[in-house]
C-alpha cells in the first residue's frame, strides 16, 4: 500500500505544481513583465496590449498573445514581430511551467538569454530570431529536453568553444538555427553537442564565425534534410562522411575557406535540391557523378579554382533553374548536353576559360532564360540566332570574347531586354534597329568592328557604349532632329543639327520665363528693374505658405538688425542666409537674394527666386526644406522663409569636428537614407518629376538628430515628358554627370550621379573626385589601381574600421553609391531602387570578411 500511496503521489505532482501557480498569478506576472516594455514602431503601438491589465486578469486566456491550456494556464506566449523594446530579466520563468511555445522573434531585447529559461520544462518551441540578444548562450538550454523547435538566429551572441561544450544533447530537437548578425569576438570551433542531436532535420550555423574543420560526426545526423553552414570561416576539405546524410535537399557550404574536391561526398546526395559551394577554395574536376543528382534546381559553385571541363552528365539535371560556374578555371568548349537543361533561368558561365562557338543547339532550348551572362571567356563565332526563342529574356552579356559576325536583327525582338553587353569582341556590320526592346537601359557596343550610323532608340546613350568602333559616325537622319549636338570626334556635325540645338532650347527657355512670370504676377512684383533695401517693410507685398506661421515679416526683418552681417551664417552663389531668432523663441532661417553693386538682382538670381518658390511651394516631404513665405515687392528686399536646421550644412559636419565627434557610421548611413528618400519623393511622387540639379553636401542640411533636409532648389527642373529637357550645365563642379558635358539634356540620372557622389563623400570623409575620374578612364592605371582598393582603407580614417551591422550597412551604402556613379546613365539605379535598398530591414550579407572587401568586388555586386 505504501508503495502504490508513494506511485500514486508521484503521478499527481505535476498537476500539484500546476495548481500552485494559478492563472491569475501569471496575469499578474504577464502585466509586470509588460511594464518594461516600449514599442519602437507605429505599426506596433502600446495599445496593441491593452489586454495585459491588471483591470483584467480574469481574462487571461483572451489576452492578445496568449492561449492557455485545458487547466486555463499559459501554454504560448508569441510577440513575433512587435517591434517591443523590453527586457527578459523581468520575465518570471518559474510561473509558467505549461509553456509549450514561446515566441519572441523580430523584437529588441538587448541582453543575454537568462539562464532560468531551463525552468519552462515543457517546452517544446522556443523562437527568438532577430531579437537583439546578446552575451554567452547559456547551456541551460540544453535542459530543454522537449525542444522540438529552437530558432536563435541573427542575433548578437558571443562565444568560444568553452561555450559549446557544457551543452548536451537534445534528443527531441528538429529544427536548430543559430546565427549572430556580430562579427564575434572568438573563433569557434564546430559545437560538438549538436552530432547528438540525432533527430535534427533542419541545421542553420550560417554567419558564426566557426572556424577549424566540419566534424566527420556530421554524418550522424542521418535525417537531416537542410544544413547551412555558409558564411563561416571553416577551412578544412569537405568531409566524405557529409554524404551519409542521404536525405539532404539543401546543402550550403558556400563562403567558407573549404578545399578538396568534389566527388568525396556527392555521389549520395541524389535528393539535393540545391547546392551552393561558392567562394571557397575547391579544385580539380566537376565530377561526372554530378549528373545523378536529378532532383537538383539550384547549383552555385563560382568563385572557386575548379580546372576541369563541364562533364556532359551535367545535362542530366534537367530539374536546374540556376547554374552558376563563374569565375573558375573551367575551360573547353560548352557541352551540347547543356541544351537539355530546358528550365533554366539563370546560367552564369562568366570569367572562365571556355573556348569554341555559342551553337545554335545549345541555346534553342532555352525558352525560359532571363539571364545568360557568358562574359569574360575565349569564346568565337557568330551570336546564334536562335536566342530569339529567349522571350523573357532580361540580360544577355557577350563581353570579352572573340564573337565575330554582325549583331543578329533578332535581338531587337526580344521585347523584356534590360541589359545587353556585346563590347571588346569582333563583332561587324551595322547595329539593328532595336525597335521593340522598350526597356532597354543598359546597353555597351563598344570595342568591336561596327559600322554605319547608330540606332535613334539609342540617341541618348553615353560616349563610350559606341566607343572603339571606327566604322560608326553618328546616327541615322531620322533621329538627327530630336537629339542635341554632340561634342566629340566620333560624331559628324551639321548645321542644322547646331541650329536646331540652339534654337529649341532658347524657346523653350523663353516660354518657362513667360509661363512662371504669369504665375507670380498676381503675388508678386518680381520684374522691377531695381530693388532696393527699405524700412518700411509694414507695405511689402508677401505670402505666407505654412499655417501655423505666426509671425509677421517686419519682425523677421527687425529680427536679423536689417540683414547685419552679424546674422550671416552662410553664403552661395544666389544670396546669404540669415539666422532670425524672433521674440517668440523661434528661430528660421532667411535667405536674401544677392544684390550687384548698383542695386540690380541679377537676372539669374531673379529666375532661381522664382523656382525655387514654384518647386517648394507644391511639394511635401520630412527629407526636403521647408518654406515658410516669402516677400518680393518693389521698393524693398527679397527674401524667403525656411525653418531652420540647428546643425547647419553636411559639409559643415563632414568637415568640422563633427565628422569625427558625432558621425558615426550608423549615423552617416541614416543621412544617406534620408537623402535618397527625398530624391526619390522628387523623381517618383511629384507630377510632373523633379530634378534636383544641385546635390551637394553643402545643400544637404542635418536637423539636430541628423535628420536629413534638402534644400537650394534654385536650378530644379520640372521634367517634361517628351524629350526637350536640353539645359546649360548648371550645378557644382564635383557633383555633375559627366553625361552633361555632351548631350546638355536633363534627366533624373543626372540627380542619381549626383547621390552617389555625395554618399561616397560621407563615408570617406573626403571628395571621392580622384576615383570619379579614373571611372572615365576605362583603361587607366588609376582605374585599375582604384577597382584593387580595399574598402577598409577608402573609408574616412577618423573613424574606427565598422563591424558587425554597421560593416553591412556601409557595405550596402558604398554598394549602392558605386552604381549610381556609373558613367552611362542607363546603367544608374533609380532613387526609387535605391532609397529601397538601402532602407531594407534585412541587410544583405557580406560576401567575404570586411577587411578583404575591394572596390572591385562591390562594383560587380
Amino acid at each position: 500500500m505504501t508503495f502504490l500511496y508513494m506511485l500514486l503521489l508521484l503521478s499527481a505532482l505535476p498537476l500539484i505544481k500546476t495548481a500552485s501557480i494559478s492563472p491569475r498569478k501569471q496575469a499578474k506576472s504577464l502585466v509586470k513583465w509588460k511594464g518594461g516594455f516600449s514599442f519602437l514602431s507605429s505599426s506596433s503601438p502600446p495599445s496593441l496590449l491593452n489586454s495585459w491589465s491588471l483591470t483584467n486578469l480574469n481574462s487571461l486566456c483572451n489576452w492578445t498573445a496568449i492561449s492557455c491550456s485545458k487547466t486555463r494556464t499559459v501554454s504560448k506566449i508569441d510577440l513575433s514581430n512587435m517591434q517591443i523594446l523590453g527586457t527578459l530579466s523581468l520575465f518570471d520563468f518559474s510561473s509558467f511551467p505549461n509553456l509549450t511555445h514561446f515566441n519572441l522573434s523580430g523584437n529588441y531585447f538587448d541582453e543575454p538569454i537568462p539562464s532560468e529559461i531551463d525552468q519552462v520544462t515543457e517546452l517544446q518551441y522556443l523562437n527568438l530570431r532577430d531579437s537583439s540578444l546578446s552575451g554567452t548562450i547559456p547551456h541551460q538550454l540544453s535542459n530543454l529536453q522537449k525542444v522540438r523547435y529552437m530558432d536563435l538566429g541573427l542575433n548578437y551572441f558571443i562565444y568560444a568553444d568553452q561555450d559549446w561544450s557544457e551543452f548536451a544533447g537534445m534528443p527531441s530537437l528538429t529544427y536548430l538555427a543559430i546565427s549572430t548578425k556580430d562579427d564575434n569576438l572568438y573563433h569557434s570551433e564546430f559545437p560538438e553537442f549538436i552530432s547528438q542531436c540525432r533527430n535534427l532535420t533542419f541545421l542553420d550555423l550560417s554567419q558564426n564565425n566557426l572556424n577549424g574543420q566540419i566534424p566527420p560526426s556530421i554524418g550522424q545526423l542521418r535525417k537531416l534534410q537542410y544544413l547551412d553552414l555558409s558564411y563561416n570561416s571553416l577551412d578544412s576539405s569537405i568531409p566524405s562522411e557529409l554524404g551519409l546524410c542521404t536525405n539532404l535537399t539543401h546543402l550550403s557550404l558556400a563562403s567558407n575557406k573549404l578545399d578538396g574536391e568534389l566527388q568525396l561526398f556527392l555521389s549520395n546526395l541524389n535528393n539535393l535540391v540545391e547546392l551552393s559551394l561558392a567562394n571557397n577554395r575547391i579544385y580539380g574536376t566537376i565530377p561526372p557523378s554530378i549528373g545523378q543528382l536529378r532532383e537538383l534546381q539550384y547549383l552555385d559553385l563560382s568563385y572557386n579554382s575548379l580546372n576541369s571541363s563541364i562533364p556532359s552528365e551535367l545535362g542530366l539535371c534537367t530539374n536546374l533553374t540556376h547554374l552558376s560556374l563563374s569565375s573558375n578555371k573551367l575551360n573547353g568548349e560548352l557541352p551540347l548536353s547543356l541544351s537539355n537543361l530546358n528550365n533554366l533561368i539563370e546560367l552564369r558561365l562568366d570569367n572562365n576559360l571556355f573556348t569554341g562557338q555559342i551553337l545554335p543547339s545549345l541555346v534553342s532550348n532555352w525558352i525560359h532564360m532571363e539571364s545568360l551572362q557568358l562574359q569574360s571567356n575565349e569564346l568565337s563565332g557568330k551570336i546564334p540566332t536562335e536566342v530569339r526563342n529567349m522571350g523573357f529574356l532580361l540580360t544577355l552579356n557577350l563581353r570579352r570574347n572573340h564573337l565575330t559576325g554582325v549583331i543578329p536583327q533578332i535581338l531587337g525582338n526580344l521585347a523584356l531586354l534590360k541589359l545587353l553587353d556585346l563590347s571588346h569582341n569582333h563583332l561587324s556590320g551595322q547595329i539593328p534597329s532595336f525597335v521593340n526592346t522598350i526597356f532597354l537601359r543598359d546597353f555597351n557596343f563598344s570595342y568591336n568592328n561596327l559600322t554605319g550610323r547608330i540606332p535613334c532608340v539609342f540617341q541618348l546613350a553615353p560616349e563610350n557604349a559606341f566607343v572603339g568602333n571606327s566604322g560608326l559616325h553618328g546616327y541615322v537622319d531620322s533621329c538627327v532632329d530630336s537629339i542635341p549636338p554632340r561634342h566629340n570626334r566620333n560624331f559628324k556635325k551639321d548645321n542644322n543639327r547646331v541650329l536646331i540645338g540652339i534654337l529649341v532650347p532658347v524657346c523653350g527657355l523663353l516660354m518657362v520665363t513667360i509661363v512662371i512670370g504669369l504665375m507670380f504676377r498676381k503675388k508678386s512684383s518680381l520684374v522691377s528693374n531695381k530693388v532696393n533695401t527699405s524700412e518700411n517693410f509694414e507695405i511689402l507685398e508677401s505670402m505666407i505658405l505654412q499655417e501655423e506661421v505666426k509671425f509677421t515679416f517686419a519682425e523677421v526683418v527687425k529680427a536679423v538688425d536689417d540683414f547685419h552681417e552679424k546674422h550671416c551664417i552662410g553664403a552661395g552663389g544666389f544670396g546669404r542666409v540669415y539666422k532670425a531668432e524672433l521674440q517668440s523663441g523661434q528661430v528660421i532661417a532667411v535667405k536674401r537674394l544677392n544684390m550687384s553693386d548698383s542695386n540690380d538682382i541679377p537676372a539669374i538670381n531673379l529666375h532661381s527666386f522664382q523656382n525655387e518658390i514654384r518647386t517648394l511651394t507644391s511639394i511635401r516631404h520630412r527629407n526636403i526644406i521647408r518654406l515658410y513665405g516669402f516677400c518680393s515687392r518693389r521698393g524693398g528686399c527679397i527674401f524667403l522663409l525656411y525653418e531652420y536646421l540647428e546643425r547647419g550644412s553636411l559639409g559643415k559636419a563632414l568637415y568640422g569636428v563633427e565628422g569625427v565627434n558625432e558621425l558615426v557610421w550608423a549615423t552617416r548611413v541614416k543621412i544617406v537614407q534620408g537623402l535618397a528618400h527625398a530624391l526619390s519623393y522628387l523623381h517618383h511622387d511629384c507630377s510632373p518629376p523633379i530634378v534636383h540639379r544641385d546635390i551637394t553636401v553643402n545643400n544637404v542640411l542635418l536637423e539636430s538628430d541628423f535628420e536629413v533636409r534638402l534644400s537650394d532648389f534654385g536650378i530644379a527642373r520640372l521634367l517634361s515628358t517628351d524629350s526637350s529637357n536640353w539645359t546649360d550645365i548648371a550645378g557644382s563642379f564635383g557633383y555633375i554627370a559627366p553625361e552633361l558635358a555632351y548631350t546638355m539634356r536633363v534627366t533624373d540620372k543626372c540627380d542619381v550621379y549626383s547621390f552617389g557622389v555625395v554618399a561616397l563623400e560621407v563615408m570617406m570623409g573626403r571628395h571621392p573626385g580622384d576615383m570619379l575620374e579614373s571611372q572615365l578612364q576605362e583603361s587607366s592605371k588609376s582605374r585599375r589601381d582604384n577597382v584593387e582598393l580595399l574598402l577598409k582603407d577608402l573609408l574616412d580614417q577618423r573613424l574606427e574600421q565598422p563591424t558587425n551591422e554597421s560593416a553591412k550597412a556601409v557595405v550596402l551604402v558604398v554598394t549602392m553609391a558605386l552604381a549610381c556613379v556609373r558613367t552611362r546613365p542607363a546603367s544608374r539605379p533609380t532613387m526609387l531602387f535605391t532609397a529601397q535598398k538601402l532602407s531594407a530591414q534585412t541587410l544583405p550579407c557580406l560576401p567575404e570578411p570586411f577587411g578583404m572587401l575591394t572596390i572591385n568586388k562591390l562594383m560587380a555586386l
